[in-house]
């Protein structure tokens, strides 16, 4: 490896520049390959981007790279012929001259690969009077002589759509299918001739094209010939990415292929983002570039989380952390960590019970004190992360039981909600750090009320894919949870004290099944 960055960029059109453009800013280090081959190069300018409006391509990318220069990112002219996710989850990027480089994100902006219809001379004039796109090059062939060549059953469209920049236009159907009866008379009413029969090839006087000869010798003057292409992601040394590719279609044709990606950019292969052409066949530059602008965000924004995790864990094991900052950094991690839904243990152990005052232990983002309000329960939930409570009482607003639910922040080692409780809960009381567990639970066996009701449910082992079993760690069974409650003699009623198993999805979504304990027991009155 010849050097390791932080964010490798692959691809140097204005998805992959604005990207880069936006991590070195951001103080990344950035590095983009670039093939040196954009899909515009043809192009005269740039359209449609505001404030860079006939900008030749060329001069737009070389603009590009010395703002990324400028704020110290790094540029490469290259081919990348490998590229693959390591065991620790970073990547390993391989260009032709043999070079190698590591990243922990990457970003693909390889654009696509157009597929012109078999027409000699269509690719030697693509991108000057080839066209594909009336909106990047419409105002420049205004007015003149423009054949639409179908390859498809958008011909009709397509040709429309040309119309609105010449009152010149002929669709030659070629391989297109038969417009139906609506299309023929639209196309009729906006004055497009439509001529029938395959083409033989592009006419050309020296540099210029005049025209179309037809299969049967015909030929038909042309200054203009727009085509409709078939885009294809392009994907060249990054099948070692399992990156997976979806059909882009309009009407049921299929326009071409992509990588998917959500709203960001990101992929389904950890740590790959994607942006422009490559993710969307009908971006043009300014939605491009906008595209990478929020994938070069939203990689930072990965990172940051990452270093704050890896902070946060250096600091724990060097014994300076607290467990609220633990568990405040485990929330900032997404928008919501837990499913939202009540812990099933609890809804099969509550269900039979009649509604009183509940305290619940360890109350995350909400799920069971809201579903023990919505029951008729008034419920005091105790945390000891902020931002979990506070996110507990907004779904508590939306559930419309915000006045059943006082939310009280506690670090149950050093300070425990006042009263007592007709049932006190604590599901999955467990911590990574050194939360004294038996203690918390003694206390919470202190709240429960006469003839009220203590339940407490656990893991009862690593679940089967955790790789990192930890010997040191000790999940202990019911009854040894029902010895450290140091009960006295006939003063619990046990009502259940038992293991069971559960359907719990792995980290790739597959179902599993993992075993988990219960112990269930009733004050005597």
């Amino acid at each position: 490896m010849d050097a390791t960055y932080e964010v490798v960029v692959i691809g140097g059109g204005a998805a992959g520049l604005s990207g880069a453009l936006t991590l070195s800013r951001a103080r990344r280090r950035v590095l983009v390959i670039d093939s040196g081959r954009p899909r515009n190069a043809p192009a005269q300018g740039v359209h449609a981007f505001l404030g860079h409006e006939g900008v030749p391509p060329r001069e737009l990318l070389a603009a590009g790279h010395e703002e990324i220069v400028k704020y110290g990112g790094q540029i490469v002219t290259g081919l990348v012929t490998a590229a693959e996710r390591l065991a620790d989850g970073r990547f390993l990027v391989t260009l032709d001259d043999g070079s190698a480089v590591g990243a922990a994100r990457l970003l693909v902006a390889t654009g696509l690969v157009d597929e012109l219809p078999p027409v000699p001379g269509l690719a030697e004039r693509w991108g000057r009077d080839v066209l594909h796109c009336p909106y990047c090059h419409g105002w420049e062939v205004r007015d003149q002589a423009i054949g639409v060549v179908g390859a498809g059953p958008l011909a009709a469209h397509q040709a429309l759509l040309w119309r609105q920049w010449s009152d010149d236009v002929t669709l030659f159907l070629h391989t297109a299918p038969e417009p139906g009866e609506e299309a023929r008379e639209q196309l009729a009413a906006r004055g497009v001739t439509v001529i029938e029969g395959e083409l033989a090839g592009a006419v050309l006087e020296g540099d210029r094209l005049t025209g179309v000869r037809l299969a049967d010798g015909r030929e038909v003057p042309r200054r203009v010939l727009a085509v409709g292409t078939r885009m294809n992601a392009r994907l060249d040394g990054l099948a070692g990415l399992g990156l997976e590719t979806a059909e882009q279609d309009m009407n049921g044709f299929v326009l071409g292929t992509y990588v998917p990606g959500d709203p960001t950019g990101k992929t389904g292969v950890p740590g790959v983002w994607v942006a422009g052409n490559a993710t969307n066949v009908m971006d043009q530059v300014v939605s491009a570039a906008a595209a990478g602008v929020r994938a070069g965000a939203a990689i930072n924004a990965d990172l940051v989380i990452e270093e704050a995790l890896d902070a946060v864990a250096a600091r724990r094991a060097a014994g300076t952390a607290t467990e609220e900052e633990f568990w405040d950094d485990r929330y900032r991690q997404s928008e919501r960590i837990w499913s939202g839904a009540p812990n099933a243990v609890l809804v099969r152990e509550v269900a039979c019970l009649p509604p009183g005052r509940a305290l619940e232990l360890g109350s995350g983002e909400g799920g069971d004190a809201i579903w023990l309000a919505g029951k008729g329960w008034r419920v005091t939930a105790a945390d000891i992360s902020g931002i979990a409570l506070r996110r507990a009482a907004r779904q508590a607003e939306e559930a419309g039981v915000a006045d059943r639910i006082d939310w009280q922040r506690h670090d149950l080692g050093e300070s425990f909600p006042e009263g007592t409780y007709d049932l006190v809960t604590a599901c999955y009381l467990h911590s990574p750090g050194d939360m004294p567990r038996e203690k918390i639970l003694r206390g919470a066996a202190a709240a429960v009320a006469p003839g009220g009701v203590l339940l407490v449910a656990g893991h009862a082992g690593w679940p089967a894919w955790h790789r990192d079993d930890r010997p040191d760690v000790h999940f202990p069974t019911p009854r040894e949870v029902f010895d450290s409650l140091e009960p006295a003699e006939g003063e619990w009623e046990v009502l259940r004290c038992e293991e069971f198993e559960r359907v719990q999805n792995d980290p790739e979504g597959k179902p599993t099944t993992r075993t988990d304990n219960v112990l269930k027991i009733r004050r005597r009155l």
